[in-house]
Parts: C-alpha cells; structure tokens; sequence
C-alpha cells in the first residue's frame, strides 16, 4: 500500500512538473495563441513582427476618392495624400495586446484554452505637404468651368435693359478641396477596421460664387434707373436745324447714391447752358454783313435782337421731360424769341437802316422787299437816332406820336417802335427823304419814311422783326 501511495505521489509531482513547465513555455513564448485574433484577424501562431506588415498592408489598401456629381475627379492612395502608418505605434499596441494575453496564470489558462479576440486602434502618420501637393484643382480630371458674373445688357430694338444672369462655374479653391479631403479620411482611419475606399464628394457650397449676382442690389438699381430715362429723346428745333438729346448723352448725367439713382442736376444745367451757348443770338457780339457790302460788329449791349434760351425754365422742362422718359419735338424754353431762325441764322427777315447813307432795306426771308430813302433823328437838335439792333416792340395803326417836349402829338397812320421812344413811322409832312437832311431838321429819333414804303413795312414785318440801325 505503501509503494501505491509513493507511486503516486511520484505521479503527481511529475505532473506538476510537466504542468509547470508547459506554463513556464507558454508564459515566455513570444507569438500569439491559437484561437486569437486582432480586429478580426487570426494571428495564431504570429509574432508581433509577423503581424505588423499584415496589417500595414490591409490599412493601406483603401483608395481616397475625390467625386463631384458623382464622377471621380480623382484618385490617390492613403500614401499619396499624406497619410502612412504609424508602425512604431502600432507595434506598440500589437505588444500590448500579446502581452495581455498572459497578464496572469487565470487568463493564461482561459487563453490557451480559449484563445482571444482583441481590438486595437491602427494609428496613422499625416503629412499635410504631401496633401496640398497632391490635391489640387490641376490634379482633377475635368477643366474648371469659370465663372461669369451677372452684367447689365441692352436691347437696342426695345430700348430696354436687363440682367444677363451670372454663370456658376465649377472653379474651386485648393485649399478648400484639400481641407474635404483631409476630414474624408481623418474619419475614416485611424480606427479598427479599414477601409476599401474612402469617399470625399464635392458639395455645391464649396464652389466659388460670382462676384456679382443678379440679385445685387447695385446692378438692380441701375437697371432701374437706366429704364427711367433711357427712352427719352428730346429733339430740340432750331427753325429747320435740329439737335436730338437721346440717351448716348444722358446716361452720362445718371449718378448713383446709396441705394438711389437720379440724374445729375449739374449736368442738366450744364447741357442747358451750352446749348445757349451755341443758340443764343441776343446780347452777343453780332457780325452784320451790310447792303453795301461792309460787315459791322455790333457789341453785346448793342445786339438787342434774338433768341435767349430761358436756363432756369428750360431745366425745369428738360428735367420733366427725362422723368418722364418721353419722346417729344419741341423749341427750348425761350426768355426772348426773334420772328424766324435757321440754327444762328436768326436774320432771314430785317429792316436795314443806313444813318450816313440816310437809307432804309427791308428784307423777307433773305428776299430785298422795298427799299426808301428816310431821314433820321437830328443831329443839331443832339436827338439822334439810337444805333444797334432792336426789335419791332408791336404795330399800331393808326397813332399818334408825342415827344417828351411837346404836348400836342403827331398823328401818323404806321408806328413801329423799336426803342425808347422811337420807332419807323410814316412821315406825310415831309416832302423830301434821304441826303443831309437829318443834320438839321432831322426828328426826334425815329425814322421817318415815305407813306407807301412804311404802309408795305407795318403790312409785311411781323412783331418782333429786328431794325438794324448803323
């Protein structure tokens, strides 16, 4: 009984031998158990240097895709968009977990008999340099579309404008397209499991936007503002000369302030000024070509004849008639008008008075009409006749003439005044005209006129027929 006991007391302790030294083999051995796994992978039998190029591999299969509406634009390996393993950190974690599977003798026992299954993060280096070289516009397969911006257009046929809208281009900034990159595959690595492919898709948001839309407010004022005076054609009439204001000369008057656009006042009345300018005819230096052949010029305060646009009114008409972008014939708005113009020529009927030669012209559109010898005002009574050129101020038949020295007046049956006082009137007490006789018995500053020569003048001249006097 004795040897039964020894014997199996030998027994034992032999298995307790061999027991320890198995654990003591396993304990130190320095691959992974049967049965063990890492992120899904079997490594049975591997060490940890036989696991980390496994690994290596399958992290760095994926292909990074840069899609827009659904086409790839372009496709990088991890490597090629800045992205590699950290193999020192992930050796790190693969020790780890081999070293877990023996962190004592209960759960070495439960891994060899059961192996293990561990899960550890696969971390990855990140080189943005190689990023931003690799992911640009220039690298992607489809030629950017440019943008257009919204612009104004004309439509010459309806005298309209409108907004040609803006054209959304497919143009990108590198920075942007880098930056989807990046945060496509920053949360796609760096996990458990890889990744076959990742995706980074171009949203709209990312394109660049025109400069200028066509809902800007800029562009949409002045559209407006263009089609409230751009119909407007003023043609101005200057007797059988005309001068058309249409809109190549306003749309240099439209101005812009804030949210507003008007015409600009200074230049309207600059517009109005020149035009006076160039059409007036009264109170300017006038060249006189007279019947004898000679020209006269007669000074500013001489030339009492002419047209004289009215500034102030002819703003206010010009204005209005822009606001209401109309289309109108019209003369300007005159301060004083003559009887008949042709552009500057304002002359084409006028009667000619020759002091010195005593004689007298009457012209109807450019016609010679009658032609008289008349006496003018005296000289040795120092009551001359007013030299320059003057208006006929109004008709009368018949009337009667009263000096400011006498008290009784003279009848005379055609009186056509055209300055203080005097006028051409027919002069029946004379029974000569012409030659010296205005030097001593001259008149009071009229001209005097045969009866039949002043009846054809009062029934001919019209109001406002320049007398030109020399």
């Amino acid at each position: 009984m004795t040897w039964i006991l020894g014997v199996a007391a030998a027994l034992l302790a032999a298995i307790i031998l061999i027991s320890f030294l198995f654990l003591r083999k396993e304990w130190n051995r320095t691959t992974f158990f049967d049965h063990t796994s890492i992120n899904g992978f079997d490594v049975s039998g591997k060490s940890p240097e036989e696991v980390l190029p496994v690994f290596t591999e399958e992290y760095t299969k994926a292909q990074v895709h840069l899609t827009e509406n659904g086409k790839d634009e372009a496709v990088w390996s991890l490597a090629e968009v800045g992205y590699t393993i950290d193999e020192t950190a992930l050796m790190s974690g693969i020790q780890d977990a081999i070293g877990k599977q023996k962190s004592s003798i209960p759960v070495l026992l439960d891994s060899l008999m059961n192996g293990n299954s561990f899960e550890i993060d696969v971390p990855f280096r990140f080189d943005a340099q190689t990023l931003n070289a690799a992911v640009t516009t220039a690298n992607m397969a489809d030629e950017r579309i440019q943008n257009e911006d919204a612009e104004i257009t004309y439509d010459q046929e309806t005298k309209t404008y409108a907004i040609k809208p803006e054209v959304q281009g497919t143009m990108l900034n590198d920075s942007d397209i880098q930056q989807l990159v990046q945060q496509a595959v920053d949360g796609a690595v760096g996990g458990t499991q890889p990744q076959t492919q990742i995706q980074a898709a171009i949203p709209e948001s990312l394109y660049i936007v025109p400069s200028i839309l066509s809902t800007d407010a800029g562009l949409n004022l002045k559209v407006n503002t263009f089609n409230a005076y751009d119909k407007a054609v003023i043609t101005y009439v200057f007797g059988d000369e005309k001068e058309v204001l249409d809109w190549n000369t306003v749309c240099d008057w439209v101005v812009f302030e804030g949210d507003q656009g008007y015409l600009s006042e200074e230049k309207l009345r600059e517009y109005v000024m020149n035009m006076g300018q160039k059409y007036n005819t009264i109170y300017y230096d006038r060249v006189f070509h007279t019947t004898g052949g000679s020209d006269i010029t007669f000074s500013e305060n001489d030339n009492n004849y002419g047209y004289l646009i009215d500034e102030e009114g002819e703003y206010a008409q010009l204005l209005a008639d822009l606001q209401a972008n109309t289309q109108t014939e019209r003369e300007p708005i005159y301060a004083y008008t003559g009887v008949g113009r042709h552009g500057r020529d304002d002359m084409a009927s006028y009667v000619e008075v020759s002091i010195g030669a005593q004689h007298l012209w009457f012209y109807k559109d450019y016609q010679l009409m009658i032609e008289t010898d008349v006496v003018t005002g005296c000289i040795a009574k120092n009551t001359p006749t007013q030299t320059g050129i003057f208006p006929i101020a109004y008709k009368e038949s018949p009337a009667t003439l009263i000096p400011s020295n006498e008290t009784n007046g003279t009848p005379v049956q055609y009186w056509m005044p055209f300055y203080d006082g005097q006028g051409l009137h027919d002069a029946s007490w004379r029974a000569a005209f012409g030659g010296q006789i205005y030097q001593t018995a001259g008149s009071h500053g009229c001209v005097n006129m045969p009866y039949y020569a002043a009846e054809y003048i009062f029934n001919n001249a019209d109001t406002g027929t320049p007398v030109v006097l020399y």
